[in-house]
């Protein structure tokens, strides 16, 4: 990725959009705006973009069901703006595949240390992606590609996951049969500065379960554990991957 990010900035208040682009030009980011999601569109086909911030309440097409529409198609971080601050609204926009949310109103600062702060982990997935002769680990017949970042199920096929649910699998992987907080996990995959809390991670697990469990309802690999939070309970082992010719 470039070391200055192209961030696309879609927000149909023009007065928000306009504070916001301004702030991050001032602080080292090439900004595009779109007022609505066809405007969004049409740039994200003509222009390279890195990140993503997408305001919920849009004229037409609203930020949620653009978001999932993104999510289907790229790995492109996504932060959700909204005027409305409840859990549920943040857990809506995780479900859909956001990788960080800011309710408004917010201060400039505290948007621009999320988008660094998404844009460190992408970068640290890239370069672990780019790890040559690295392990991938595998349990209960499922494989997880550590250089990669992929997961394939028992039968070999590729399951999409974003990098969110990716980087709490992999925690819960490598610490198998463990106890694991919410806190610690929150510590392990997204960081205090993403300005992330505790409820994201039950919003992930429910996703990872509804990818790999049998029964979602009836996990069996990522156990709950009361006033405890999560356990990973397969066997996992190690397996080397294999160097591309």
């Amino acid at each position: 990725m470039a070391n200055v990010p192209n961030i696309l900035v879609v927000e149909d208040d023009r007065e928000t959009r306009t504070l916001i682009a301004k702030y991050l030009r001032t602080n080292s980011c090439n900004v595009t705006t779109a007022a609505d999601g066809r405007e969004m569109e049409k740039v994200m086909a003509d222009t390279r973009v890195d990140l993503l911030i997408l305001d919920v309440m849009l004229p037409g097409e609203d930020g949620l069901s653009l978001c999932r529409k993104v999510r289907a198609e790229s790995q492109l971080p996504i932060i959700m703006l909204t005027a409305r601050g409840e859990d549920v609204d943040r857990i809506l926009g995780l479900e859909m595949g956001a990788d960080d949310y800011l309710p408004k109103p917010f201060n400039p600062r505290e948007l621009l240390a999320r988008i660094n702060a998404v844009l460190r982990r992408q970068a640290t997935a890239l370069n672990a992606s780019a790890t040559p002769n690295a392990t991938a680990l595998s349990f209960a017949g499922w494989q997880i590609d550590l250089r990669l970042r992929e997961l394939r199920n028992p039968e070999g096929a590729r399951v999409a996951m974003t990098s969110a649910e990716f980087d709490l699998l992999r925690a819960f992987v490598e610490r198998s049969g463990r106890v694991l907080s919410r806190d610690s996990l929150l510590d392990l995959t997204q960081g205090r500065s993403a300005g992330s809390f505790e409820r994201s991670i039950d919003v992930l697990v429910s996703r990872i379960r509804r990818k790999i469990e049998i029964d979602p309802q009836d996990a069996q690999m990522i156990k709950t554990v009361r006033s405890g939070g999560y356990m990973f309970t397969p066997t996992v082992e190690a397996v080397a991957t294999a160097t591309p010719n």
